[in-house]
Parts: structure tokens; sequence; C-alpha cells
């Protein structure tokens, strides 16, 4: 594992410090908490009935399969940060039948630790790298009621604290969010945020579905062409394969196929421009980010940006 990047906010040139983040180059974890997923827990509830029924009757056969290809990191959420990932995509559920009010996060099936453990986690991390900036961006929520909603917010808000970046700042540099003791941007995707200042809405990600490295380009060029979204938005680096090809392929697994895709992936993500123009990138999230140099490629992207206002001062003259 790279810890070269666990600062790397802090580390970039002064020039970049008045950037909007939304004109950086930030490295982002899809399924961010897929490395501790329970294969024994529930399936989620959005699953099919037909699919329940299949994983009743073939439970020691679907749930290999589930695991091998629900699981899209393998690095924890402290690892990954120390890594250099700043954005985290994190799905949240409430467990069928479960009394208490914890909460967990989901890929198909849900994860060993609870949702508040995490980020836990993450809040004492930002104590030791007071200069980094992270977005955590919830959503999906199958099964959680307005009052659980309600509960959870209470709790971000008395966790993080004054690390909550509001969305009233509208334009969000490294050393405006420095100056203000910001850290944390919390994307929620649901309608209990338009309550809470402290929250904002979900952030658009150009996903794919598709299960080659060529598919997931060609979707994203033709994305690129339609102008840049405002605001933050994240392209993902992410493959997916369908039920019917992960059936005729047993020995297969998502990891298997991201890694032989791996490098037609980076040749065309070390061809990419941050900045403001309309065919620029801003986050850019993928799997297995701990094992690929996902972090250094992303975060390298921004020396660009220095290069590009360094030409544009030589016009000025």
């Amino acid at each position: 594992m790279d810890y070269s990047c666990q600062d790397w906010m802090s580390s970039l040139p002064e020039e970049l410090w008045d950037v909007p983040l939304t004109d950086l180059a930030i490295p982002g974890s899809h399924d961010a908490m897929s490395y501790c997923l329970d294969i024994n827990s529930p399936l989620v509830r959005s699953e099919s009935d037909c699919f329940r029924l299949l994983d009743g009757v073939f439970y020691c056969f679907t749930r290999p399969a589930i695991f091998k290809w629900a699981t899209t990191q393998d690095k924890s959420i402290e690892e990954q940060l120390s890594m250099g990932i700043r954005f985290f995509d994190l799905r949240i559920a409430h467990k069928p039948d479960d009394i208490s009010n914890d909460l967990y996060f989901t890929h198909v099936i849900y994860t060993h630790v609870t949702v508040l453990e995490t980020l836990s986690s993450v809040a004492t991390w930002l104590e030791s790298h007071p200069k980094e900036i992270v977005i955590l961006a919830c959503s999906h929520f199958e099964g959680i009621s307005d009052g659980l909603h309600e509960s959870f917010i209470l709790s971000l808000k008395k966790l993080f604290g004054s690390k909550l970046c509001p969305r009233k700042e509208s334009v969000l540099t490294l050393r405006s969010l420095w100056a203000s003791g910001y850290q944390v941007l919390l994307s929620y995707e649901s309608q209990t945020a338009v309550r809470h200042q402290e929250l904002w809405p979900a952030i658009p990600y150009l996903w794919a579905n598709k299960r080659t490295a060529q598919g997931v380009i060609s979707y994203l060029e033709w994305n690129k062409d339609l102008g840049r979204p405002d605001g933050f938005f994240i392209s993902g680096l992410n493959l997916t394969a369908d039920r019917n090809y992960i059936t005729m392929n047993p020995k297969q697994s998502l990891r298997t196929l991201t890694f032989s895709n791996w490098e037609y992936l980076r040749k065309w993500l070390e061809e990419q421009i941050p900045g403001s123009d309309p065919k620029s990138l801003n986050i850019i999230a993928g799997d297995f980010v701990g094992p690929l140099p996902l972090c250094s490629l992303v975060i390298a992207l921004n020396q660009k940006l220095l290069r590009k206002n360094s030409s544009q001062n030589k016009k000025c003259y």
C-alpha cells in the first residue's frame, strides 16, 4: 500500500489552493465499504423475490458468487483515506426486522460494521490530517423511515460538528475551507436533506453499467461531449457484470475482471484533464483502489492545472 498521498491536498502547490474543488481531480472509492460485507447477512430489500427464492434454495452456491461480485474494495476506510481517497460512495440501509436503529452499508448484502462506527473512524482520521477534505456521499437508504433519517442526521451533526461544510458555501477552495475549519462535505440523497443546511444534495455519478473498459470509456467520452455538469460530479471507472455473465463465468470475480481491464482504463485516465472546461473531469471513482494505483494517477492530473495556469499567465504579459 502507498501512503505517500495521505496528505496530498495540503501538499498541493499554493497556486492550486484557490482553485474550486469542483475543478480539481479527486480520487474516489466506488462502493467504499464493500470490503467488509457479511456473507451470512440477509439480502437487501430491493432484491427480487425470484432471486430471494434462488438464494434460499441454493445458498451454498449463491453466497460465494455474491461475495465475489459485490466486493469492490479490499482496504479499510482508514487505509483508503491514507492512500489518498477523498470521495466515498456510501450506500446505507436498515436491516429488515432489526429492532435497533443501527444502520449498515450495503451492496446486495449488508456489512459487518455499522455506519456510525465507521464514520467515527473517519472523524478520528481527520483530526490527524486537519487540511484534508473528504466528500461523503450517503445514498440508497433502504428501509429507513423519516424518523430514522432525522435520528441519523442528528448523529452525523454531533459526530462531525464544526467540520461539516454547510451548503450555503458557494465557492469551495482549499484555502477557504482551511480558513473555516471545514473538512467534510456530506452529500445526502434524500428529500430529508433539504431541511438541514449541513447536508449537500446528491452528486451526479456517471455510471456506464458496462462489463468492459472499452464500454466504460465510450460512455464517459459520450458524456464529455455533452459537457460537464455544474458543481461536483463523479466519473465511474467501475465495471459491471450482469447475472448471466456471472453464471457463465464461475471462476471470474469483479476483482479479476477489474484487473484484466485496468491497463486500458489507466491509459485513458492518464490523458484526462481536470478544470472547468466542458470536457474536464472532477471526481474519478474506481474499484480496488488499494492494489490499483488510482489515487496517485488521479492526483497527478492536477499538475496539468499548474501548466494550464502558467500558460494563461504568459498570455497576459
